[in-house]
């Protein structure tokens, strides 16, 4: 088993902060976090780039180049593998544990709001496990937060959840993810029908992380709430400047922000 996967069977859940540049990813990993993922709106946003439209394939490799030599555990959101051909997912998957990321996200929906093919999603997951054996495949499905299957609030039962994360544990998944799902009822339930460790998407109107351990979901993720925070901070803070008020709370100092310098970077003496 290997160190990132480890995580995901200690004595408490894994708490998985998402990360969007060098410096988010340094941050986190200063406060302790042993393990930082990423988020595919955040690199997304950064970028100027739609989410989960396989825009940001460039952008998501040059981030994880980037962080993959960091002191922590490296996860990747990957939205769909960035391709719906197995063999080009697999080649992403290569790249990226060539550099140092040691897990993947890998998620089936699509960004017109549909879901792929359970069929085509397990082989994508096969595809990367024969290519990279050791990198943990985090296979997501989006039937809650695409309606394909049955959301918290409505009746009916998780029987297409279960059956797509039965087909992507088959394929070889080292963990499942149902972003969107937080009725414990409901993941009590999904929690039978899953033999690996599934990871839950934390929400501020949700089950407590505490709550979350006490119903067995091992993995933790914050998604883009980081990033979104982060955004809204920033916006906040301007207009409370502009509208000549005090601005309060913590922000690290400008010399603080300079020690999450790469390892081997260094300041031009000048410009241009």
């Amino acid at each position: 088993m290997t160190a990132f996967a480890a995580l995901h069977h200690a004595d408490t859940p894994l708490l998985l902060p998402n990360a969007w540049d060098h410096a988010s990813a340094a941050a986190l990993a200063a406060q302790g976090f042993a393990a930082v993922g990423t988020t595919s709106l955040g690199v997304a946003a950064a970028a100027g780039l739609p989410d989960g439209a396989a825009a940001t394939r460039d952008a998501t490799l040059n981030l994880a180049l980037a962080l993959g030599s960091g002191p922590f555990l490296l996860s990747v959101d990957t939205e769909g593998g960035f391709s719906d051909d197995p063999d080009e997912v697999a080649g992403v998957a290569r790249e990226l544990a060539a550099v140092g990321a040691v897990g993947i996200n890998l998620e089936d929906g699509r960004p017109d709001g549909t879901i792929a093919p359970v069929e085509l999603h397990a082989a994508k997951i096969a595809a990367v496990k024969s290519a990279v054996p050791g990198l943990f495949v985090n296979a997501r499905t989006d039937t809650h937060w695409l309606g394909d299957g049955d959301g918290d609030g409505g009746g009916g039962d998780l029987d297409d959840t279960s059956r797509r994360l039965d087909a992507y544990q088959q394929a070889g998944a080292d963990g499942v993810f149902v972003p969107g799902l937080s009725e414990p009822s409901r993941i009590t339930a999904l929690l039978k029908t899953v033999d690996v460790p599934l990871n839950i998407l934390y929400s501020p109107t949700g089950p407590t992380v505490p709550a979350l351990a006490d119903l067995g979901v091992r993995r933790i993720s914050l998604g883009s709430l980081l990033y979104r925070r982060a955004l809204g901070a920033a916006v906040e803070t301007a207009a409370l400047i502009r509208a000549g008020r005090s601005v309060e709370g913590p922000a690290p100092t400008y010399d603080e922000v300079q020690a999450f310098v790469r390892p081997g970077s260094q300041r031009p003496d000048t410009l241009g």
